[in-house]
């Protein structure tokens, strides 16, 4: 599988995502304005945290185990087993918790105990939404971008729908519920597909308790819950902060300049996931591995700045066709936003060694000190320069992150044999 091949899938999927958070954000826009929007960022933040603690947070582990397992079926069916146990029970646990303080995350999250309706129709969706984790991860391990690809476009579109008509009867509650019923759809399409793929056996999805496989997956669960709590929980932070300092009218211009930002890098960041986690996992060798991040810099980073430049020249007219007028103060924020992305995207590169090489202390270590830093940068940031502060706060934060990860890969490779 060559990275032009794994791009071209990647995007075609990634473009179907997108189009579908594009959807639901125009529709909030339009029903509920910028206020709707900065709550709308909100419950995002809920449902990625909660979407990945559902399955005990061991995607990356399921990925990286499956490219190398898949030469050996003994290993690979104790592996899959103990991944859907582990991931199945997880789920219950964070459904049962989330059931039980509905009322105080509906306040919390939403200001608003009228949502806590919403917050159980998540919470009792977890089992599902960890399933189609479970799916897609094993299907990823295989490298098989084209199968993923077509899930994520037949799941988009069903997203897209639902969204559609929720939202015109329910409006922001409408949008909202489409959300969480958007990735029960998914399974429905996920799980057939993976069934009629010619890496699927019978045998495979069995539930069991694995002590070498359930220790392999928890240290990946440290990483990965590590990187999808703190983030939601940082930017929920930072939201409330922008809010009591700037009110919730500039705090969806916030919102909306990041949501631009997620939505163009989401191309990148889904195809470095799906192509290099399983290809830096497969790889012992020095050279091999200096070959694939020389690489992945020769063909992503001319990517990025060609997306980031175009973004801010046409950002007028992109905060308009994907928001509304309402949001034209937003356009300020674009240039230090992007050149924070490219940077992003330079050292998301790099931490993959840590992710792909099961560093787990480290990787933990670094989420919680750049999570804490960008939140005090924020709040430095906001203090000298008003709303655009929190932009600056994000690209100077990434290049401490880059510098970091410069020096991990480095120290990596220097014990690696050639």
């Amino acid at each position: 599988m060559s990275l032009a091949r794994a791009g071209f899938y990647s995007a075609i999927g990634t473009a179907a995502r997108l189009l579908a958070g594009l959807v639901v954000i125009k529709l909030v826009a339009w029903f509920a304005g910028p206020e709707g929007v900065g709550r709308l960022g909100q419950f995002m933040s809920l449902m990625s945290l909660l979407a990945v603690l559902a399955g005990g947070g061991i995607s990356a582990g399921i990925v990286k185990y499956v490219a190398e397992y898949r030469g050996d079926p003994q290993r690979l069916s104790r592996l899959l087993a103990a991944a859907l146990s582990y991931a199945l029970c997880a789920s219950c646990l964070m459904g049962l918790a989330a059931l039980v303080f509905s009322r105080q995350l509906a306040v919390w999250i939403l200001g608003d105990a009228g949502f806590e309706s919403l917050i159980r129709v998540l919470a009792v969706a977890q089992l599902g939404i960890a399933a189609v984790n479970y799916v897609l991860a094993v299907i990823n391990g295989f490298m098989d971008v084209r199968r993923l690809a077509f899930i994520q476009v037949i799941g988009s579109v069903l997203g897209i729908a639902m969204a559609a008509w929720l939202a015109s009867r329910f409006q922001l509650y409408g949008a909202l519920l489409a959300l969480v019923l958007g990735q029960l759809a998914w399974l429905a399409v996920a799980l057939p597909s993976w069934w009629r793929s010619p890496y699927f056996r019978q045998s495979l999805p069995r539930l069991r308790f694995d002590r070498e496989m359930n220790g392999r997956l928890a240290a990946f669960s440290l990483m990965t819950i590590s990187s999808a709590l703190l983030p939601p929980l940082v930017n929920i932070a930072v939201r409330d902060h922008l809010a009591l300092q700037f009110g919730w009218q500039q705090v969806g211009n916030w919102q909306a300049v990041s949501k631009v930002s997620d939505a163009y890098l989401l191309f990148l960041t889904a195809a470095i996931n799906i192509y290099y986690l399983p290809k830096l996992a497969s790889i012992s060798e020095r050279g091999a591995l200096v070959g694939e991040l020389r690489n992945a810099y020769r063909h992503i980073l001319p990517v990025v700045l060609v997306l980031a430049a175009l973004v801010y020249v046409a950002r007028d007219w992109v905060t308009r066709i994907l928001f509304s007028a309402d949001f034209t103060s937003a356009e300020g924020l674009y240039a230090p936003q992007l050149v924070g992305d490219v940077v992003k995207i330079a050292s998301f590169v790099l931490s993959y060694v840590m992710l792909a090489k099961a560093m787990t202390r480290l990787f933990v270590a670094s989420e919680i000190a750049f999570g804490v830093s960008y939140l005090l940068l924020v709040y430095l940031c906001t203090a000298h320069f008003g709303l655009v502060g929190a932009m600056y706060a994000f690209a100077i934060n990434y290049v401490g992150y880059l510098i970091f990860n410069l020096l991990v890969v480095r120290h990596y490779l220097g014990g690696l044999r050639t």
